[in-house]
């Protein structure tokens, strides 16, 4: 590193985020001033039924004003372990439980001005039941496509959300092309 930190101030304290402002001096005595969104991560979990179709979900995303397709996911509470997230979420969202969940690998979201981590879990051996939605995804659908169906919805730009993408990669390059 060619610089060091000389203060740091969290100047706002939010319900999902946290913004911290960093006030840096790089070796030469240049200043700078690093913005960083504080963020506990989340889990994204991506379930696979036995006849190998992809159960994804649209939702609403209101900084978009629009219905989005992607892998259920959610936030993980502090010092929550990311397996139980991936495992609550998949139940919560789609109404399934699974014998089988396993990491696929971490993603950073945006690693220019904020912290958080995505971890990617893949469900197999699933079991239907009911979700348990909360109150802001009440007008959330499921459906299974075939991996071929969600290729195409990616590059016909259906599928936009990014820790979706990156879970399917996961999850062809892991377990589709070995």
């Amino acid at each position: 590193m060619n610089y060091k930190v000389v203060k740091k101030e969290k100047i706002f304290e939010g319900v999902v985020f946290d913004v911290q402002v960093d006030k840096i001096i790089y070796d030469s005595g240049n200043e700078s001033v690093r913005e960083v969104v504080i963020h506990n991560g989340g889990a994204v979990v991506l379930p696979i039924t036995d006849e190998g179709k992809l159960i994804l979900v649209k939702q609403f995303r209101y900084p978009f004003q629009k219905i989005l397709i992607e892998a259920p996911a959610g936030k993980l509470e502090k010092d929550e372990d990311p397996y139980e997230c991936a495992s609550r979420e998949l139940t919560e969202e789609t109404g399934y439980t699974a014998k089988n969940i396993t990491k696929l690998g971490d993603i950073y979201t945006s690693p220019g001005f904020c912290d958080e981590i995505l971890y990617l879990y893949l469900a197999t051996d699933l079991t239907a039941g009911d979700h348990n939605r909360e109150e802001g995804e009440y007008g959330m659908e499921m459906f299974a496509y075939s991996i071929s169906e969600v290729d195409e919805m990616i590059r016909n730009g259906k599928i936009v959300d990014a820790k979706t993408i990156a879970i399917i990669y996961h999850y062809k390059n892991l377990h589709v092309n070995s």
